[in-house]
């Protein structure tokens, strides 16, 4: 069994990692471990592979093979996603939101886990149970860096991954706040980039995102 509060320690592992950690949706295992070469390359060595495809668990997978990376599931709904991540090789999991049922088949399959909130009520409610790394998701649908910079006034002892609608232009807001460890975001693997099997562009991307300030 893992407690949320060992759980919460490897998160920050994770997100202490890098500014950014890439939220990928791929429908093709063919290309994962090139793509989590250039990401990793990059400088970007936590990935996050969305259980959105069919090809998810193949995906996860192949980029565990990558070297120097570390592969995580994300959208993990059910205690059955989190057992098919953690069979797949996935080392950490996110998921939107958080339910009594998901916290304890993470903890029973030692799966640490960047649990969701969105509002202040939820953030206390996890802390409640022990997590103080959380996802704050959607980010910019629920008010954006202003709105997370509040929620770390009243609770300052939670600190977070913002993902949704996060980009390049936005990640410096989240960044610049003290209850931010790092964003999530889908801006550094675009879909034409790999359509392209443009490793390189992607590399690119992904070094302009370690950069940012955190």
């Amino acid at each position: 069994m893992l407690s949320p509060a060992s759980a919460s320690i490897r998160s920050e592992e994770v997100c202490r990692l890098a500014p950014v950690i890439p939220v990928l949706v791929v429908h093709d295992a063919d290309i994962a471990l090139p793509l989590a070469e250039a990401l990793i390359a990059g400088g970007l060595p936590a990935l996050e592979v969305t259980l959105r495809t069919p090809a998810a668990l193949d995906v996860i997978s192949e980029m565990a093979k990558a070297k120097g990376g570390m592969v995580g599931a994300g959208t993990l709904l059910t205690p059955e996603d989190v057992s098919n991540a953690k069979q797949a090789g996935a080392v950490f999991g996110v998921s939107p939101g958080a339910t009594d049922t998901l916290l304890d088949a993470c903890s029973t399959e030692e799966l640490p886990l960047l649990p969701g909130a969105a509002t202040a009520s939820e953030a206390m409610a996890l802390l409640e149970k022990g997590f103080t790394v959380q996802k704050f998701f959607p980010a910019e649908a629920n008010g954006g860096a202003k709105a997370l910079k509040a929620i770390g006034a009243p609770i300052p002892q939670v600190r977070f991954c913002p993902t949704g609608g996060v980009s390049l232009a936005n990640a410096p807001d989240y960044l610049g706040l003290s209850n931010t460890l790092c964003v999530g975001g889908s801006w550094v693997c675009p879909q034409n980039l790999i359509d392209a099997k443009d490793w390189a562009g992607i590399e690119a991307l992904a070094k302009q995102a370690a950069a940012l300030p955190s």
